[in-house]
């Protein structure tokens, strides 16, 4: 059986100030000009955001997303540059979705800075502060958590055996944690977020972004991408735009997504982008398979 390689891109949550820290060294030039590039389209200093943040905005939605999809994007520049091997599949974890299209070049960089602007923009806007929240349960099954959630909460990131994100209103995220305890769950942590995303309260949001998804100049991708509403593969516009303003909406089905690429014969995950949170919960769904993260192949040699 041939071996096959699997591209995956993380989504809020990996972004830290430095992220680039480790692409820098031996790859200044596909940094700078891809860090130029962001600024140009976007009108601020994408380099500085990332490096320094003096603005304290990198964890800000509106800003978090685009600077997470050019940190991806670096990653996959630097492999193309550095490696011979391509991936059979890629898929994100929500807005690391983005950056997969963007990588199988179904829309360019600048269109794609510009579409994940708006998005975090529009779910910024969608819940006011405070009326939304998000928890990570840990030790419960997916059954086990769709009957600890009432009225405006539900499953939001199924993330790993044991490790499921769920959002909605603040009340009833706080009312779910209380019966997450009481059966049993291992640890259940309000998340410090300011968006609860992938719930019923980014109807919204998502509403306004179809025209946004409309406006691309969408390309069939030179890749196959497992989107995360359906766990299946799209080439057309009409059917990217529609799993993508569901996926605003509804559950990351992340677990489902590696048992995708299991099925169709990959040996090897690579998070391609900063950090390592998805090499972790690839490990716990798929221990049998080889993972890793680009960020820290990068320092040892890509291959």
């Amino acid at each position: 059986m041939t071996q096959k390689l699997a591209f995956v891109f993380p989504g809020q949550g990996s972004q830290a100030i430095g992220m680039l820290d480790s692409f820098i060294a031996d790859n200044l030039e596909i940094v700078a000009a891809t860090c130029a590039e962001a600024s140009d389209t976007l009108g601020y200093d994408m380099a500085q955001l990332i490096a320094i943040d003096s603005k304290q905005q990198l964890n800000k939605t509106e800003f978090t997303q685009p600077a997470l999809m050019t940190a991806g994007v670096i990653a996959w520049r630097i492999w193309l540059h550095e490696s011979d091997e391509r991936p059979s599949m890629l898929a994100g974890h929500s807005l690391g979705e983005y950056t997969a299209l963007v990588c199988a070049e179904a829309m360019t960089f600048a269109e794609g800075l510009k579409l994940v602007a708006k998005r975090g923009e529009l779910m910024q806007q969608a819940v006011a502060p405070g009326v939304g929240a998000m928890a990570a349960i840990l030790g419960l099954d997916l059954e086990q958590i769709k009957q600890i959630c009432d009225v405006g909460v539900q499953a939001a990131n199924i993330n790993a055996p044991g490790q499921i994100v769920i959002a909605g209103t603040a009340e009833a995220v706080a009312a779910a944690i209380e019966r997450a305890k009481i059966v049993g769950a291992k640890r259940a942590i309000l998340l410090p977020v300011s968006v609860p995303s992938h719930c019923e309260l980014m109807h919204p949001a998502a509403e306004q972004l179809a025209s946004h998804l409309a406006a691309i100049a969408w390309r069939k991708p030179k890749f196959t991408i497992v989107h995360n509403f359906d766990v299946r593969s799209h080439d057309s516009a009409a059917a990217i735009c529609d799993v993508l303003q569901k996926q605003l909406y509804s559950p990351v089905r992340w677990i489902e997504t590696i048992e995708y690429f299991m099925q169709h014969n990959v040996t090897e995950i690579l998070e391609c982008g900063p950090g390592k949170v998805l090499t972790g919960l690839n490990k716990r769904i798929a221990p049998l398979l080889t993972v890793r993260a680009i960020s820290e192949s990068l320092g040892a040699g890509l291959c």
